[in-house]
């Protein structure tokens, strides 16, 4: 019982000093770690080298796989590419169906985007269509902003998911069809919450760019086909791998095997989308490779997000050493929350704290040491899990999360109303995923 109560008191721990006192989540994790691992008894020489093990350990599997990641986004961000697949999909859901149109072209740009700058990229695109449709701006607002925080929660290659699958030993594969499985669903129901809430609060969707100045951007940006590889290329590589490994063996087990399997791989297939990703700019020069350049600032990006995943891994890799695995068995498989404790955490931390990446990352490490007591033994259910914790990341977005500024200011939203349009819609995105996802798991 003590040392659960040490976990929850940890818990506790970093959800208030990254929020009250405004500790960066690396030094909150690293803390915590620290904490648990001298109150539970941890030998103070073996609780250094288990925190430099899961560190080391963690970052080591999934650190180039999130650099490479975020180099993509910056590329499609910065060459207009993100631009060019938001103007594919309303072509195909048509510019009459603006909150289906902008809830699919956030959820498609936020796979290599962070939400935060896929809502500022889109958004003059997204007034002026209201505008001519005679909507408001309410609605289609939120619409393309759960549409980001769909993908941005539980599809990889954007980083949380991806650094869950690694702390979690989720096949990269599996998670994003579950991913894709799970969120499309989810993201229809967050499009009707959207259309329905739009009739209720109207907001003056006055576009702040004309349409000479949008068509000039779509000009300026890579074609259709361009924009798309550097995504789906990595996605069809990693996805083929997992098909691979099943043990049917559909591609037999001779060299096509071999050579899908490494080209498969989650790092080789992603440093695959990024050297594709520099073929993204019309004319790509040395600036945009050097330390000041775009590569420079997905470094950047990069930096906190791998040591964030560090230190979770860190964090995690103390739990798994003190007896909480064995203590917590019984509990959690009586308690049957099943997939649905991850979900629980994650959302918890989620609201505490504000953003998603840093609660999925928390939570795969508490729930790492306890993936047996759960029943998450196999490939199938690990990526379930990696994916109950992004639904739960993704609520709620509220007055702590970068995000829920950004929508609210560009949206002309008066907090109130971000509350009412966004913040419940983050709710509908991330029951209505686990729902989905329940479904899955009963029918797998």
């Amino acid at each position: 019982m003590y040392t659960i109560i040490l976990l929850l008191f940890c818990i506790a721990f970093i959800i208030v000093a990254s929020t009250r006192f405004k500790l960066h989540p690396f030094l909150a994790l690293l803390a915590a770690s620290l904490l648990f691992g001298i109150f539970s008894g941890l030998p103070l020489d073996e609780l250094i080298k288990t925190i430099n093990d899961g560190f080391g350990g963690t970052i080591g599997g999934i650190g180039i796989i999130i650099i490479a990641g975020l180099i993509i986004g910056t590329f499609m961000e910065k060459s207009g590419g993100a631009y060019t697949l938001a103007n594919l999909v309303l072509k195909i859901i048509g510019p009459k169906r603006v909150h289906m149109a902008m809830g699919f072209i956030g959820y498609f740009v936020s796979i290599p985007v962070f939400a935060d700058s896929g809502f500022i990229i889109v958004s003059p695109l997204n007034r002026a269509l209201t505008k001519k449709a005679k909507l408001s701006l309410a609605g289609t607002a939120v619409a393309l902003s759960l549409g980001l925080m769909a993908s941005h929660t539980m599809v990889p290659p954007t980083p949380g998911p991806i650094a869950a699958a690694g702390i979690l030993g989720a096949d990269l594969g599996q998670v994003i069809l579950f991913g894709l499985m799970t969120s499309v669903p989810a993201l229809l129901v967050c499009i009707l919450f959207a259309k329905k809430i739009g009739s209720k609060i109207f907001i003056d969707p006055s576009p702040k760019l004309t349409e000479e100045q949008i068509n000039t951007q779509l000009k300026n940006a890579p074609s259709v086909f361009k924009s798309f590889i550097p995504i789906v290329v990595p996605i069809i590589l990693i996805v083929l791998r997992s098909f691979a490994e099943y043990p049917t063996m559909p591609f037999g087990d001779g060299t096509f095997k071999y050579a899908i399997g490494f080209v498969g791989n989650p790092v080789v297939a992603l440093l695959i989308g990024m050297v594709l990703s520099f073929t993204l700019p019309k004319k790509l020069d040395k600036e945009m490779l050097s330390t000041s350049g775009w590569i420079g600032e997905a470094l950047t990006s990069a930096a906190i997000i791998i040591l964030i995943t560090g230190a979770g891994g860190a964090f995690g890799k103390v739990l798994q050493t003190s007896d909480i695995s064995s203590l917590l068995e019984n509990n959690v498989s009586n308690g049957n929350l099943g997939i649905w404790l991850p979900f629980l955490i994650a959302a918890g931390i989620k609201t505490a704290q504000g953003s998603s990446t840093v609660a999925i990352i928390t939570t795969a490490s508490i729930i790492a040491p306890l993936m047996l007591a759960m029943g998450f033994d196999t490939e199938v259910s690990k990526a379930l899990a990696v994916i109950a914790i992004g639904a739960g990341a993704s609520l709620v977005s509220h007055a702590n999360d970068s995000f829920f500024w950004v929508v609210t200011q560009m949206s002309d939203m008066k907090v109130n109303q971000g509350y009412r349009t966004h913040s419940l819609g983050t709710a509908i995105l991330g029951f209505s995923a686990m729902i989905v996802l329940t479904i899955i798991s009963l029918i797998i």
